[in-house]
């Protein structure tokens, strides 16, 4: 099966994961388009080290090295949405960033 990735907009049009991903450093970047390659190509397969589920419905693609990066994504049929991205400061992922990506969740069905 091919996945298909959609990033998250907004109600203004803005791509925030997108954004976000284009703020980061160069080297960063390259890991963030490879494990999208990598969720692309492998969706619900794609495990751990590279992706973990957080949620009923929600996952994070783990960007390891200087910085940890994160960005949530959730599945709705074949597609994918990039829903939130952050710079992960402690052990646990903060319950503000994954209510935050719960939220664009669950608005996708109204957008």
């Amino acid at each position: 099966m091919k996945w298909i990735i959609v990033e998250y907009e907004n109600i203004r049009g803005e791509r925030l994961v997108a954004d976000f991903i284009k703020k980061q450093q160069p080297q960063t970047i390259a890991k963030i388009t490879h494990l999208i390659d990598l969720l692309e190509l492998y969706g619900v397969y794609l495990t751990m080290p590279h992706s973990r589920q957080i949620g009923s419905d929600l996952y994070e693609l783990r960007v390891r090295g200087k910085e940890e990066v994160r960005i949530i994504y959730g599945f709705k049929g074949k597609n994918i949405y990039l829903l939130h991205g952050f710079k992960k400061q402690k052990q646990k992922t903060p319950q503000k960033e994954i209510k935050t990506a719960k939220q664009r969740y669950l608005s996708i069905d109204m957008i």
